[in-house]
């Protein structure tokens, strides 16, 4: 197996004017090897960043419009692996300031997305798909949320899922 990638991403959480938690998710433009998936913002490690931590600053902001300073980084998750694409994602959990409007990268992010974390916790929010991806060779039972007409899977599912339980019961103070 190829040497993993390093990339990090932030796990952007606000409270909307009624006091609702909302998670921040890209659409990915169509092009590259994530085109079209919903994802968290953020990227691969580049030359100039001296951290993980960095690394999903520097491309939430770059991604979304969002200020540096509207960021509070409260805790650093568990570093996963994709299955497929070879990366190494170390993600940060943060409280952040939501721009008056988003302004997402050109050619690189379709949307940006304010998903409430209680949707995210419903049943019916939960699904699974069989699907084969490039590389497999049998089809696989791969689980997603649904998020409007999108479905969130692969790396973004695996930092998400097990953090929806601790989102909904608080353990973070957002």
């Amino acid at each position: 197996m190829p040497e993993l990638q390093d990339a990090a991403v932030l796990v952007p959480l606000f409270r909307d004017d009624q006091g609702e938690l909302r998670l921040v998710l890209v659409r990915r433009g169509e092009g590259g090897i994530h085109g079209g998936q919903l994802a968290f913002p953020g990227g691969r490690r580049e030359a100039d960043d001296r951290t993980p931590l960095d690394t999903a600053i520097r491309e939430a902001c770059e991604e979304t419009g969002l200020s540096r300073d509207a960021i509070e980084v409260l805790d650093r998750l568990p570093v996963i692996e994709t299955l497929t694409t070879g990366f190494r994602i170390a993600p940060f959990l943060a409280r952040i300031r939501p721009p008056e409007r988003w302004r997402p990268a050109e050619g690189e992010i379709a949307e940006v997305l304010e998903v409430r974390v209680d949707d995210l916790a419903l049943p019916e929010t939960h699904g699974e798909a069989l699907e084969k991806l490039a590389g497999w060779t049998e089809p696989r039972l791969i689980p997603f949320y649904r998020v409007g007409p999108h479905r969130l899977w692969g790396a973004t599912y695996r930092i998400l899922h097990p953090l929806i339980p601790r989102l909904t019961a608080g353990e973070w103070n957002l």
